[in-house]
């Protein structure tokens, strides 16, 4: 059977495995699919049901990630890994992170139809817990994976269930004791390269026109979840000489991070910033009193390290400056950070030139988002990210992307698997 044929006829069982995990996370007006939890396991068994049709082996680690290899003819060559995550945001959509795994197995599944044997191992990975929404930290499996998972996560709290990471594991039949810093899980021996598929989070290839783009870069990000500002609670009536307000406060710190983000965008040099919460504690603060205090979350990223180090600099002097202005004092508390993910330049190449070779269009673009390559990209392995488009961006329940264009990533990953040998 020829690739293309190959790949026509595994659109189905693609489509087929989406709507079934559309189904583990329906969760209205959405998708959830629990990092650690019965929901993100649902989606390893349906990975696994794959693996076992197309005879790849079953490995998990401590960490309870999920490796599915296609062994080669030399084992000890090395492999090529591809891989994303299954579990969500709350009330997100069906294909952030599930499209790459899904991606993945259909290239593979479309290869094994053509009677392709690999030279190395193939192992499509299914990080667990990329999301940062459930324990604070993002890319918690990659990480583990890696051996760069830090210490205490372990003992960070599920925001729902109020359990620890540790507990969650091990409840997902996993050895927390096994995960610390310098200890890879990996599956033995050297990479030659990563390889992710993800959507689109902003709609840059429906506004091409493109199916696919070649990711030339993943941002790194710096995140306190609970800054913490006090000021002293008044009464509404209180002339503003006299005020130590928290809330204005807090707004004059977002006013200048968005003046700071318009300078950065006019002068060319790409960063994002999001506050996700913002708010005064509604269990204490009335309508007519002056807030004593104020929270809020920062997630801050940039594509180049050293531009990402001078804004958070940056930020540290607008946090400064405000609270000698407010005369309120500000408690950043716990700082996470993902790195660069620089995207390795032959992988460009290769990638765009399978893209070609199978009649799918491309273009580059820089993801706006971390993803689990960014933990490879800087721990030092060639990494090669496609971004898959996508009409409404992702961590919502409308995301839309088009079976057509996730097969067209398949394919792309089909055809260099082939060429990689």
């Amino acid at each position: 059977m020829s690739l293309p044929a190959a790949l026509a006829a595994e659109a189905p069982r693609a489509q087929a495995m989406l709507d079934r995990l559309a189904t583990i996370g329906a969760d209205s007006p959405g998708i959830t699919r629990h990092a650690f939890d019965e929901r993100e396991n649902a989606a390893h068994d349906l990975a696994i049901a794959q693996a076992n049709r197309l005879g790849l082996e079953v490995m998990r680690d401590a960490a309870t990630n999920l490796y599915l290899t296609w062994p080669g003819e030399d084992r000890a060559a090395p492999r090529i890994m591809l891989g994303s995550h299954f579990d969500s945001v709350r009330h997100g959509g069906n294909f952030d992170g599930a499209a790459g795994v899904v991606a993945a197995l259909a290239a593979v599944s479309a290869l094994h139809a053509t009677g392709f044997a690999p030279r190395a191992d193939i192992t499509i990975a299914a990080f667990r817990c990329e999301e940062a929404v459930w324990f604070g930290l993002g890319l918690i499996g990659s990480r583990a994976a890696l051996g760069i998972l830090p210490q205490e996560a372990l003992d960070r709290r599920r925001a729902d269930t109020g359990r620890t990471l540790a507990e969650h594991i091990a409840a997902c039949g996993g050895d927390p004791g096994a995960i610390r810093p310098g200890a890879r899980l990996l599956p033995p021996g050297p990479i030659r390269c990563f390889l992710e598929a993800h959507i689109e989070q902003a709609p840059s290839l429906i506004e091409a026109g493109v199916p696919l783009a070649i990711c030339t870069g993943i941002p790194g990000n710096i995140r306190h979840a609970a800054i913490r500002i006090a000021g002293e609670d008044a009464h509404v009536g209180l002339p503003r000489r006299f005020r130590r307000d928290a809330a204005l406060a807090g707004a004059d710190i977002l006013t200048a991070l968005d003046a700071m983000w318009a300078e950065e965008e006019a002068a060319g040099r790409a960063m994002a910033f999001t506050i996700g919460r913002f708010h005064t504690d509604t269990a204490k603060h009335e309508i007519t009193v002056v807030p004593g205090d104020f929270t809020f979350s920062i997630d801050l990223r940039a594509y180049d390290a050293d531009h990402l180090a001078a804004l958070e600099r940056r930020f540290h002097a607008i946090l400064d400056a405000t609270a000698a202005r407010r005369g309120v004092s500000i408690d950043r508390g716990a700082r996470n950070a993902a790195p660069v993910g620089p995207c390795d330049a032959g992988l460009q190449a290769a990638l765009a030139a399978a893209a070609a070779r199978m009649g799918v269009a491309t273009r580059p673009l820089g993801s706006p988002a971390s993803h689990d390559a960014a933990n490879f990209a800087a721990a030092g392995t060639p990494t090669g990210l496609l971004l898959i488009r996508n009409a409404n961006g992702s961590h919502n329940p409308r995301e839309a992307m088009e079976t057509a264009d996730l097969m067209a990533a398949a394919a792309t990953f089909a055809a260099f698997l082939r060429d990689a040998g």
